[in-house]
């Protein structure tokens, strides 16, 4: 098990996705608003090293944001 907890996972969490020019973005100052294609209801994409591993929301607990698993992806063998 000590093998386990050296091992490093870059997980992320992916509220939705926009694509865009980069001139549009580069445009863009403080304050500026991206349109997102999930809506506020939708699940959030949970990633371990790119790969999408489960779905979840978020939740806040004392000021603290926190993701709750909600559903495992599992990938067909």
């Amino acid at each position: 098990m000590n093998t386990l907890e050296t091992i490093e996972i870059d997980v992320s969490v992916e509220l939705g996705a926009a694509v865009l020019p980069i001139h549009h973005l580069l445009r863009m100052g403080r304050g500026a608003v991206i349109e997102l294609d999930a809506f506020e209801n939708d699940a959030m994409r949970i990633y371990a090293n790119n790969t999408l591993i489960a779905k979840g929301e978020v939740q806040v607990d004392e000021g603290q944001l926190n993701v709750v698993v909600t559903e495992k992806v599992i990938k067909p063998a």
